[in-house]
């Protein structure tokens, strides 16, 4: 099962009228407005910060309290940990070397999984098992390089090159500081009231792959590399196929000034795209034949 998607979080907290709200400013592309936009933005912050487990919804829903959610996904995090070594096998040091490095390898501008972090000698195919274990065990959610998607996106997909995301953005959260004590009037104040000081994509783009994967979609996405020229390099966040085209789809923070990268894909992919997706914290727009979509709307794409 995957975890509690943003509905069935909002369910958990009484709440059965802001998605079908949702649902008929999507359908007509209508701005929801300053006020609801604010509040459900605020919501889906929560469910960032909570996740979708339902031991740490629970635990949330019943005491209102970061806190006592944090120690609940503290201890799953460590459920995870003792399952890999007694269930993994020979390989049970390699998977925890990958567990361990998911947060560092998505805080770099590349989001690409590279082992060189794990040891200069390591290959992808000595490797295999341990990220085929994890994904299986849904403890993450890898997504694909579709290399060229002008002719579908399984079709093209580079196995050696990948982003790896925590199947869970609550865990995620935790995975991430879990060094540390948790600070109430820091991270996840930080997170609530969009004032966060390190690099939030790491946290929305996770948060779209569970969505994705929530709605059985395979993750890809797309990247073109060129040392030579930077102008020709392309990073698409995530690649959605409907009805024989492709979708770029890009996470952009609420800094988002241009999407550089989107135009050079529209450009080069013209016969074989479909609709342009803005997943950002602002409300409904349509700019340039792109469509602008708050980033609790990704659900309804």
């Amino acid at each position: 099962m995957h975890p509690l998607d943003f509905e069935e979080f909002l369910w958990a907290n009484n709440d059965r009228s802001t998605i079908p709200a949702l649902k008929l400013c999507y359908e007509q592309m209508k701005p929801l407005g300053q006020a609801l936009h604010r509040k459900v933005m605020n919501d889906f912050r929560q469910y960032m910060l909570v996740g979708g487990l339902p031991q740490a919804v629970l635990e949330y829903v019943k005491e209102k309290d970061f806190a006592s959610t944090d120690a609940i996904k503290k201890n799953i995090l460590e459920l995870y940990r003792n399952d890999i070594g007694r269930f993994a096998g020979g390989y049970s040091s390699k998977v925890l070397a990958i567990y361990d490095s998911i947060p560092s390898q998505l805080s770099k501008k590349e989001k690409k999984y590279t082992l060189a972090s794990i040891s200069k000698n390591a290959r992808f195919r000595d490797y295999d098992d341990s990220f085929m274990w994890l994904s299986d065990g849904m403890i993450v959610n890898p997504c694909f390089n579709a290399t060229d998607p002008g002719f579908g996106l399984a079709m093209s997909m580079d196995h050696s090159t990948h982003k790896l995301y925590m199947a869970d953005t609550g865990l995620l959260v935790t995975h991430s500081f879990r060094n540390n004590e948790y600070l109430d009037n820091e991270l996840y104040r930080a997170i609530l009231f969009d004032k966060l000081s390190i690099n939030e994509g790491i946290l929305m783009e996770n948060i779209i792959a569970q969505t994705f994967r929530a709605k059985e979609k395979n993750l890809y996405y797309y990247s073109r590399y060129d040392r030579d020229n930077r102008e020709n390099m392309i990073e698409i966040d995530f690649l959605l196929s409907r009805g024989g085209k492709v979708c770029p789809v890009e996470v952009k923070s609420s800094e988002y000034r241009e999407h550089s990268s989107l135009d050079k894909f529209r450009r080069k992919f013209p016969n074989k795209l479909g609709e342009s997706y803005i997943l950002y914290t602002k409300d409904i727009m349509l700019k340039d034949g792109v469509i602008h979509l708050p980033i609790y709307m990704a659900m309804l794409i």
